[in-house]
């Protein structure tokens, strides 16, 4: 359902900037055209309740009531942006701890600074456009150094991938004054992994050959359950790695999939595991409410269909 939104709104140079939006719905749409113009820049702590927006003209949805309900912190929790947006300015979605979602188009050219601070609901970026479409994810991504998920939603195939989170320090060299700057977590590696904008999904492949030493189990399941959920330009010698790493940690990927009770990654642990870890994680499924996790799991099995040699009772559990 669409809901409309009042939108405070002042001209800028190729369009309009929007400074804040007003309405009733925790996940709005920032409108395509405000007083004719073509809305291509988010501006400064638009999301945020930290600070009111200065001056301004407001504009009121036809046949509806205007709002005095800001739009801002901790009521919102998705944002979708319209194709048009080109930039995005400092702090737009400061302490909008409830956030979790933002979806924007391909065109993002410049983005400000302490955008997602104390963010940390968010869990995706999800753009409209297709896998191989140059797109300004590499700047959202580096925006956000926690564990994060990227969705391509256009063309046959859309993808989705995991980035885990990195950390970055400066450490004082005290006697010489110096500030040494150094980097941890395999995260940064991953969103190094494009080219004039475009992701590299083989480089973005190559790199989970290297991360074992530096993420968690629970990160890299992450990064190999997306992979295989939607395998974009996944060569065999990766989906063979992915696999053989979820087959070594079941507990991880059992877990990941029984959080977000996803129909799709369950699937693809089926296929993957040996019987005593299904019957694992199935026992858990059944165990945590999610019967219908817990059959699907076992008749996706490898083998299913054919006369079970053991059966599992979850009325018991």
């Amino acid at each position: 359902m669409q809901h409309s939104v009042s939108v405070l709104w002042q001209p800028c140079a190729d369009g309009a900037r929007v400074l804040r939006l007003f309405g009733d719905t925790p996940c709005p749409a920032v409108p395509a055209l405000v007083g004719g113009l073509p809305v291509t820049e988010i501006g400064p702590y638009c999301f945020s309740a930290r600070r009111e927006p200065e001056g301004g003209q407001l504009e009121v949805p036809a046949g509806a009531a205007a709002s005095d309900h800001a739009l801002c912190g901790e009521f919102v929790q998705e944002v979708t942006l319209p194709d048009s947006v080109r930039a995005i300015h400092n702090g737009a979605f400061y302490n909008c701890r409830s956030l979790r979602r933002l979806t924007a188009g391909p065109g993002l050219e410049s983005l400000g600074s302490d955008l997602f601070t104390n963010c940390r609901s968010l869990r995706t970026f999800a753009l409209r456009a297709a896998p191989a479409q140059p797109t300004g994810l590499k700047k959202m991504l580096a925006a956000v150094a926690m564990g994060i998920e990227a969705e391509f939603l256009l063309d046959d195939a859309p993808a989705r991938l995991y980035y885990p989170e990195f950390l970055e320090y400066l450490h004082e060299n005290t006697p010489a004054h110096i500030f040494n700057h150094s980097i941890e977590g395999v995260g940064y590696r991953y969103r190094q992994c494009f080219a004039d904008g475009v992701l590299q999904f083989d480089e973005y492949d190559a790199a989970f050959a290297h991360a074992d030493a530096e993420e968690s189990p629970e990160g890299l399941c992450r990064v190999a359950l997306d992979r295989l959920c939607r395998p974009v330009l996944l060569g065999e010698d990766a989906r063979q790695r992915y696999a053989a790493y979820l087959r070594e940690h079941p507990g991880d990927g059992g877990a990941i999939v029984l959080a977000d009770r996803d129909a799709a990654a369950l699937k693809v642990l089926a296929g993957v595991l040996e019987e005593d870890a299904r019957r694992d994680i199935a026992l858990a499924c059944g165990r945590a409410g999610w019967s219908e996790g817990a059959a699907l799991l076992l008749a996706s099995a490898p083998g299913a269909g054919r006369k079970p040699k053991k059966t599992y009772d979850f009325d018991d559990l």
